[in-house]
């Protein structure tokens, strides 16, 4: 067995909470997290990732030019303001409404504001408590001469900027798939309606 499976073994007793006679794993959960919550910003670089294992699993090496961000995102759905005009409560618009974007999309987004140098590779959940979602976000240098010549890497030269607003990381392709089924169900659902009154 290697090392990145002995690593995800104990990520997965962690997130489970299970207590050995060797081990609490509960408990090194809830250090993390009180650890994460008390941290003034949002964005946060960080020397090493938490979870090496699925860390080289996004993309991470142990480069120069690549640096890890820990994210806070918080939950729920987003606030939204009631509208001025007037309507019928039940078309106020206000419960039931979601921010049609996955945390982990958010998290990666606000990483690469902070960063503008640098562009996002993947990223990958580390952490949560009741108020909000943890994440780690591999970012590169895009102007690197170190990542031109990773052939991996290399990618990130021509055609990327602004992976993570685009939509052309993993959790935001998940992000545009999603919607596009909804969109495709409220269409088909307003032919029939259309359909019907005619």
């Amino acid at each position: 067995m290697g090392l990145a499976k002995y690593i995800t073994q104990t990520f997965q007793k962690e997130w489970k909470g299970t207590q050995d006679e060797n081990h609490d794993y509960k408990s090194l959960m809830q250090k993390r997290t009180i650890e994460y919550r008390k941290e003034v910003k949002a964005v946060v670089k960080i020397a090493k990732p938490t979870n090496l294992a699925s860390a080289r699993q996004v993309g991470y090496k142990a480069k120069n030019d690549i640096i890890v961000a820990r994210v806070r995102v918080r939950k729920g759905s987003g606030t939204y303001s009631r509208p001025k005009s007037k309507r019928r409560p039940k078309r106020q618009g206000q419960a039931k409404l979601t921010r049609r974007k996955s945390t982990r999309a958010m998290a990666e987004e606000k990483a690469s504001k902070k960063f503008e140098n640098t562009e996002v590779i993947g990223s990958y959940k580390i952490a949560e408590d009741g108020k909000s979602h943890y994440y780690e976000i591999v970012l590169a240098d895009r102007d690197s001469s170190v990542i031109a010549k990773d052939k991996e890497l290399a990618f990130l030269k021509t055609g990327q900027k602004g992976r993570a607003e685009r939509g052309k990381t993993l959790a935001g392709k998940v992000n545009k798939e999603t919607n596009k089924k909804k969109n495709r169900k409220y269409r088909k659902k307003n032919k029939v309606k259309n359909n019907h009154s005619k």
